[in-house]
């Protein structure tokens, strides 16, 4: 018997998806307009004054809309339907205009499990893949229970590395068949079918073993720390001493967006980034976070195109510093880079630990010297690294001895940065193109900037105000490294190794 197919196998998310949905459409209806009667209250008291029945109005008109919201989130609901098989994740969706999208299983970059506050208090998840293709090529199916959700990522994740479930006829693990619709339905097939011809036994979860965990306390100093603090309190300070001087409230008014709008972030930062753990396990790097929407991530191994290790002025003194990623197609829909950390606050063996689990060898016999070199040397003590020149003091008056590249067997390093030191580290199979750019100021002093092109992302590789004869030599060699390393590069399907560890082999 074949696996499920989308003819045969398609199912529904968990029945109280519409309410989940519908409530946060309310809410956020809510809080905008909670803002604009905060902004205009005085003409809101007056008009709830002179016009009789104007609260049950409201409240009436609200009920309605709500009616409206949660009707058609249930119909969206019956509308959604979800199908796997071992190339691809299928799902359709849409009320007024129907899509049928595809999430290749080759081609999938991580899986997320999100869980938003009520989503949590109803036990539910939302399974996010992330696949090779830009923005807006995730496949989001949700919401599920989350043990399902959980037991469809290792599932999902043991079919992209090449490991099928075994069929059985004796006491199955998991029950992937479809559920069963309702007559009419597209896709539908009799429930009695589903259960006795789709019977699979999935692989088990894979094992993990954590690296590395950021205590709240820590992430919490960070940001106290970090200059979005300082300038907040350097506006509060201004709009107190103004206040004080001119009597005038008006002007804590005309500073509190900007109030808002920083504490927002710092909040933003401290809820998307708190309880951070990373763990490394068979089918790839895990991290888990969140203090209100908790989200869990799975990157598979192999999939990160670059890695960046940034330590701010303020940082210096516990040597902490932020490591970021770059993952094809792996894009926030909400806009948010949380997804895109892989270590938000850590001394430096965290952060070296964090660039391991990428890149677990650098191609160099002595890893720990180089990389030491990379984050905190110059060109006076140099051994790898090759530099801007004396004349690049002009462009660039502190950071000329910094600003520099080294090459391994595995990976080019580009450094750059005095004040905010960075360090991004690229491995050579994962070269997207190259680039030289030169401007005015930079042609007359045979200066290059090289630029390393990745997939979008928050690590932007740039090795400033090179010697030009050293760019265009390390253009054309690593051009041909980035060609051999991808002709030797390994099988993405990357558990195929450990299959008969994960599955034994079947006796019949």
């Amino acid at each position: 018997m074949n696996a499920p197919t989308p003819a045969d196998g398609w199912r529904r998310v968990h029945p109280v998806t519409p309410f989940v949905r519908g409530w946060a459409v309310l809410a956020a209806v809510l809080i905008i307009g909670g803002q604009q009667v905060v902004e205009d209250l005085p003409n809101v008291g007056r008009v709830a004054g002179t016009v009789q029945g104007v609260w049950w109005q409201a409240l009436l008109g609200l009920v309605l809309f709500a009616l409206v919201v949660f009707g058609y989130a249930a119909v969206a609901w019956r509308m959604t339907t979800y199908a796997v098989d071992d190339d691809a994740v299928h799902l359709r969706k849409g009320v007024v205009f129907r899509q049928q999208r595809h999430a290749r299983l080759d081609r999938l970059q991580a899986v997320d499990i999100r869980q938003p506050l009520l989503a949590r208090v109803f036990g539910l998840a939302e399974l996010t893949l992330e696949v090779a293709g830009g923005s807006g090529s995730a496949v989001a199916i949700g919401f599920l229970k989350e043990s399902d959700a959980q037991l469809l990522r290792a599932d999902l994740l043991a079919r992209a590395a090449g490991v099928k479930a075994r069929r059985s006829a004796s006491t199955p693990t998991v029950v992937t068949g479809p559920i069963p619709m309702a007559p009419g339905d597209p896709g539908a097939v009799p429930a009695a079918e589903g259960a006795a011809d789709l019977v699979e036994t999935l692989p088990p979860v894979a094992p993990e073993q954590p690296v590395y965990d950021v205590p709240p306390g820590r992430l919490l100093l960070s940001l106290v720390r970090s200059p979005a603090v300082w300038i907040l309190v350097a506006v509060l300070v201004a709009v107190g001493v103004a206040v004080v001087t001119t009597r005038n409230l008006g002007i804590v008014a005309s500073a509190l967006p900007a109030v808002v709008g920083a504490g927002g972030y710092l909040f933003q930062r401290f809820a998307g980034e708190f309880g951070f753990r990373a763990a490394v396990s068979p089918d790839g790097i895990r991290l888990r976070h969140g203090l209100l929407e908790t989200r869990a991530q799975t990157i598979p191994p192999g999939r990160v195109q670059a890695v960046s290790l940034a330590q701010g002025p303020f940082w210096r003194g516990p040597d902490w510093w932020r490591v970021k990623v770059n993952v094809a197609g792996y894009q926030s829909a909400d806009g948010s880079q949380s997804q895109n950390i892989l270590l938000p606050v850590g001394p430096r063996d965290e952060a070296l630990a964090a660039l391991w689990l990428v890149l677990p060898d650098l191609g160099t016999d002595e890893p720990r010297e180089l990389l030491e070199e990379a984050l905190a040397g110059d060109a006076r003590t140099d051994r790898w690294f090759t530099t801007s020149p004396q004349r690049a003091r002009l462009l660039d008056p502190l950071t000329w001895r910094r600003n520099g590249f080294a090459v391994t067997e595995r990976a080019l390093l580009v450094r750059s940065g005095r004040v905010v030191r960075s360090l991004v580290v690229v491995p050579h199979e994962r070269t997207q193109s190259l680039g030289l750019a030169q401007g005015p100021w930079e042609r007359r002093r045979g200066l290059v900037s090289f630029s390393l092109h990745s997939t979008a992302g928050p690590v932007r590789p740039v090795a400033y105000h090179l010697d030009a004869d050293d760019a265009a030599r390390l253009l054309d060699e690593q051009a041909v490294r980035a060609r051999s390393a991808r002709a030797h590069a390994t099988p993405e399907r990357w558990m195929e190794h450990v299959a008969e560890a994960v599955l034994p082999e079947d006796p019949r």
